[in-house]
């Protein structure tokens, strides 16, 4: 997720260093925060001094599980890194450390990313303003806001120097222009005035934020290995070296070619304009179309007489070739801005400005890449020409006003086929037949009433007039109706299209389909049209222009080969990617992704070897540079720059060195590396490769991530292809959307110094895991910085008072309940763990183990906690929740539980299958108690119906003693339809036969032979749904007719905690089939007979005695 300068606008100067302050404003507010912090600090060095997060391969060759190797796209180095590159770093970082915990050898590198137009786009325009308005600048609202302020100080009579004047309002001023001055957005990273003039350079950025980078994500705690790190560009001798030798091994395959496509293109820029040179429109492609060269007849308006003497045309562009034989008039909006320019000496379109540009930079302009405009028009202009249209069947038709057309998309003329164009039908209908609406633009009745619809496709159900077909059944009665006119366009454009048969002209008899791109060719040929493109959608380019459609002869990757493709096809089905939807977006981006521009002549980056007139793109540079993690170490010394004492110099990385090491070629013989250098650097590499897990945003999908696929299967063995990428959402900041310009923004560093780096962390957990967008909550952090320090508090309270406890193996029933939750809790959190489920491994390995922990403090009673069961809790809490929060378990680790070594690499916590029979029975005993306690206030203050009478069982007062009864087993009619239930239910699916056949059953059973079966029936109907639903739910042990526990056991063992839970005297578990044991209900034997109890639902009677 690249920060972008625009993201930046406005970000408050004070942001990343007022936060800073903020624990000592309010003094103990923020005590428990900074208590985290602390703890941080020190846990890092502890980190640090044993170079805990150091990977080295091992001699033998790693077998499943015993390595992983993770990366994450290295982000963009013009600011700071915010929540939303923490939020996916997270995916990485939590996968990462799970692993480490488990025991695997573990790598996870980080890189800086600094090639392209970002950087060099945002040093010029600083260049700029400190060249138009000084330095320090002085912009237009400063100088204002210093005339306001001395005219305020002159009446007051108090001067004031004019170096204190500050300028407020510049950046109000800035947004009036729709673009942040560069310097005020300096100025929000913390810098200086006195600063911000280096930063001219674009190299100054590149030693300036990536260390700031750095500090950050150590500050975060990330498990890097910090000596792999690198940044891009040829600032880096070494990387450099590696991106020219990757370009190289394209080349030589054929994949790197020289040709002239159409190419989103940056006028300002003067280069192609890929996804992360963008500002906005990430993702956009050109759109084709076919421009129909609609001839204005003579003679012209007298307004047209510059054009006298060239051939003259409406310039529409259209989709639909074929459909041309139906034109009867051509569309232009009154009010739109249109111009005549020259196409060549001849030749004059008249069409927008916006198109002329982009036709400007498709070799049709008299002068390349600069429209010349002989003549500035509007649509009244335009309208009542007549014109000769390729193909039309009419010999001359007319231009006439359209309300609903778009400037912005295609040329501002569009052709009208009312025959297949529901649009143009209605449109026409209401000039037609409004006489008002032609004279209120001047449109003569000649022009428009002898045009009759043109029948030129038949389409099946519709006909040969599928507009107007289609219009009259959907009932649509005016051009205006947008929505249903939108509905109607994709019925008969999609039918027509995929259904439609010619009927006119020389390719009538064929398909649309057959037809279309013949009709084209030959309109195409005759030059009574050209080929036009324009981005799909508005693009601006990260230097702030719109940009065109250029047809640029230049390097082009040939992504969408054939037989490339089925490799990156082959590579895609065997990797991991942990979403469906995911998967989907890649088998998308597989089926449209073509050929790619990879050079620029702007920016930052490698230079193209074969031709060093051009850049490496900023997303040609990034594919298989996972790869150089392996040997980053070895080349650059741990210098990010590679600019420090090395071993090996940049220029003995040759391409042979290269393949040697990554590609399984021949030994160099020919080199003067070391031997064991050379070595080392290929054991590396065969040891990690291939990476196991790259976490990005979803929006790389479409480019950065495919490329990786690509390039991988071109350049290295298939057993070192990519072995999973697991994609997620972007992030959300209390539900809104994170923005600058609403402040609803946070740069990590700012998160971190407000709730702590583990809280942080906790709450990006927390945030979602899906490719969803997810949600990053203040109140999460701020709960979390509340619950670890609340749990540091007891473990501290509990060790106090360790002597106190009970010894020996775990005895009692409480004690075996949360020993079967530690075991649950174990073995649950490591499948979400696996399956890369943070979120849910927040859950089973943080809330739901404390809650257990709650749970087991009540129910221990006077007998206390076992000593053992408690010392295995904390190990094993500390433990599961090490991945997320790593400095608050390092610190209980050593600290309070006094362990050896590190619990980042203590290995997973092992533990006893978990006893499901026993946490279904534990359950029934909570439920059990909840319900006897509204059994118990029903009968101390009565029903509704009891309390108008005064009745009343007991005095709330009073010693109590309750009388439990069970019935253990199902009978009667319900257990003859759970019978049914079973024989008609699949184990397997988890699904029943049809309702109807459980009816019938139930009907032959002898239920339904009893003489008050309908009375039966009613009571069927709720018990046979609510086992279903609990049987899809839970399996076939749902329709069992006793529960898998004994549940008079349960409760007699758990007597204790029922009085102590309800407020009891004594407490009785007596069975509800014994004659004896209902007897002593006494007089309150008709609330027995009112509740019976079954299986799951104990009842009670509450005697005073």
């Amino acid at each position: 997720m690249p920060c972008s300068i625009a993201d930046l606008q406005h970000l408050k100067a004070t942001s990343c260093c007022q936060i800073t302050s903020m624990a000592t404003e309010s003094g103990k507010s923020f005590a428990r925060r900074d208590k985290l912090r602390q703890i941080e600090v020190k846990v890092r060095e502890w980190w640090e001094e044993k170079g805990v997060f150091r990977a080295e391969p091992c001699e033998k060759p790693p077998q499943p599980g015993e390595k992983f190797f993770g990366n994450f796209p290295f982000p963009y180095m013009n600011g700071y890194l915010h929540l939303g590159h923490a939020f996916s770093i997270t995916k990485l970082e939590f996968a990462a450390a799970f692993h480490r915990l488990r025991g695997a050898n573990v790598l996870l590198p980080f890189a800086f990313h600094c090639t392209g137009m970002p950087i060099k786009a945002s040093a010029d325009k600083l260049a700029r303003e400190i060249k138009q308005f000084g330095n320090p600048p002085v912009f237009p609202s400063e100088v204002q806001e210093q005339e306001d302020e001395a005219s305020k100080n002159a009446d007051n009579s108090e001067g004031a120097a004019p170096d204190k004047f500050k300028g407020k309002k510049s950046k109000v001023a800035s947004k009036s222009t729709g673009q942040a001055f560069q310097w005020e957005i300096m100025r929000s990273f913390g810098l200086s005035d006195s600063e911000i003039a280096d930063f001219q350079d674009p190299y100054k950025w590149l030693s300036y934020f990536p260390p700031l980078a750095v500090e950050d994500l150590k500050a975060f705690g990330l498990g890097c290995d910090w000596r792999r790190s690198f940044i891009t560009t040829d600032i880096n001798p070494y990387f450099d070296s590696f991106v020219r030798w990757q370009m190289r091994k394209l080349k030589s395959m054929g994949k790197v070619v020289k040709d002239i496509r159409y190419t989103i293109f940056s006028p300002l820029d003067g280069q192609p304009c890929a996804d992360h040179d963008r500002a906005s429109g990430e993702g956009v492609q050109p759109q084709e179309y076919t421009i129909i060269k609609m001839e204005v007849l003579q003679p012209f308006p007298t307004k047209f007489g510059v054009l006298e003497g060239r051939k003259v045309y409406l310039a529409a562009a259209t989709l639909r070739p074929e459909t041309m034989y139906g034109q009867t008039n051509a569309w232009v909006l009154p009010d739109g801005k249109y111009g005549a320019f020259e196409v060549n000496e001849t030749d004059v379109f008249i069409l927008s400005k916006r198109a002329a540009l982009n036709l400007a930079y498709q070799n049709h302009s008299r002068v390349p890449e600069k429209p010349t405009c002989l003549l500035d028009l509007t649509g009244y202009d335009l309208i009542g020409l007549p014109l000769r249209s390729p193909l039309s069947v009419n010999e001359v038709i007319y231009a006439l006003p359209m309300l609903s057309i778009l400037m912005d998309k295609g040329t501002g003329i569009v052709t009208s086929v009312p025959s297949d164009a529901p649009d143009d039908y209605m449109a026409l209908h209401d000039l037609k037949s409004k006489p008002a609406f032609r004279a209120k633009y001047g449109v003569k009745d000649e022009w428009v009433l002898p045009f009759e619809i043109v029948p030129i496709i038949e389409v099946p159900q519709f006909g040969n007039k599928c507009a107007e077909t289609v219009c009259l059944q959907m009932k649509i009665k005016s051009q205006n109706e947008k929505e249903k006119l939108a509905e109607a366009k994709k019925q008969t454009y999609l039918k027509g299209f995929t259904e439609g048969t010619m009927i006119v002209g020389e390719f009538s008899g064929k398909k649309v389909q057959e037809a279309k791109p013949l009709i084209r060719t030959r309109i195409l040929e005759t030059g009574e049209a050209i080929v036009y493109s324009e981005p799909e959608k508005q693009v601006i380019s990260r230097s702030g222009d719109e940009c065109v459609v250029a047809l640029t002869d230049q390097w082009y990757i040939t992504y969408g080969e054939t037989e490339w493709k089925k490799l990156a096809e082959e590579c895609l089905s065997n990797m991991n990617l942990y979403s469906d939807e995911t998967r989907h977006g890649f088998e998308h981006t597989l089926d449209w992704l073509n050929q790619w521009a990879c050079s620029r002549s702007f920016g930052l980056g490698t230079r193209i070897p074969w031709d060093e007139q051009y850049l490496v793109e900023s997303l040609s540079d990034s594919t298989i540079y996972m790869a150089y993690y392996t040997v980053a170490h070895l080349l650059q010394n741990g210098d990010m720059y590679g600019s420090g004492e090395s071993p090996v110099k940049p220029e003995q990385m040759t391409d042979d060195v290269w393949d040697y090491i990554f590609c399984g070629g021949p030994y160099p013989e020919s080199t003067d590396i070391s031997s064991s250098i050379l070595h080392k650097m290929k054991l590396e590499f065969d040891y990690w490769y291939p990476f196991d897990l790259r976490v990005s945003g979803k929006d790389l999908i479409q480019n950065h991530l495919t490329f990786c696929i690509y390039n991988h299967t071109a350049i290295l063995p298939k057993h070192h292809w990519p072995g999973g990428f697991r994609c997620n959402g972007h992030i959300m900041l209390n539900s809104e959307k994170m923005s600058k310009s609403t402040g609803n923004f946070r740069t990590l560093r700012q998160a971190i110094e407000e709730f702590s780096a583990d809280a942080t962390r906790f709450s990006l957990a927390d945030a979602g895991d899906g490719v969803d967008d997810a949600n990053f909550v203040f109140e999460t952090a701020n709960a979390a910085i509340l619950r670890l320090t609340k749990e540091l508090a007891w473990y501290e309270e509990v060790l106090a008072s360790e002597s106190s406890m009970r010894t020996g193996h775990p005895s009692t029933y409480a004690d075996r309940v949360f020993a079967n939750e530690i075991n649950i809790a174990v073995k649950t959190t490591e499948q979400h763990y696996s399956n890369y489920m943070f979120r849910e491994a927040l859950k089973t390995g943080f809330y739901d183990l404390q809650t257990a922990r709650d749970e087991y403090r009540y129910s221990c009673g006077v007998g206390g906690y076992n000593r053992e069961l408690v010392w295995r809790f904390m190990d094993v809490q500390t433990r599961l929740i090490a991945p997320i929060c790593p400095h608050y378990a390092e610190h209980t680790w050593r600290e309070l539980l006094k362990k050896d070594g590190f619990v980042v690499n203590a290995g997973w916590p092992t533990g006893d299958a978990p006893d499901l029979t026993l946490k279904s029975a534990n359950k029934y005993l909570q439920d059990s108690i909840v319900l006897l306690r509204k059994l118990l206030q029903k009968q101390l203050f009565g029903s509704k119906k009891a309390n108008k009478t005064g009745a009343q069982v007991a005095s709330p007062d009073s010693k109590l003693t309750g009388l439990i009864y069970v019935n253990e087993q199902f009978d009667g009619w319900k257990a003859e339809c759970l019978r049914i239930l079973q024989s008609k239910f699949n184990k397997e699916t988890r699904t029943f036969a049809a309702d109807g056949e459980i009816m019938e059953a139930l009907k032959n059973n002898s239920v339904g032979q009893s003489s008050n079966f309908k009375q039966i029936q009613k009571l069927c109907m709720p018990f046979l749904k609510f086992k279903k639903d609990e049987a899809t739910a839970l399996g076939v042990r749902a329709l069992d007719l006793r529960l898998p526990f004994g549940e008079f056991e349960v409760l007699q063992e758990n007597l204790d905690l029922i009085k102590r839970q309800i407020g009891l005297e004594d407490v009785e578990i007596l069975s509800a089939a014994d004659a004896d044991a209902v007897a002593k209900a006494g007089s309150l034997v008709s609330l027995l007979n009112q509740n019976p109890p079954s299986p799951g639902n104990p009842t009670a009677i509450f005697l005073t005695r």
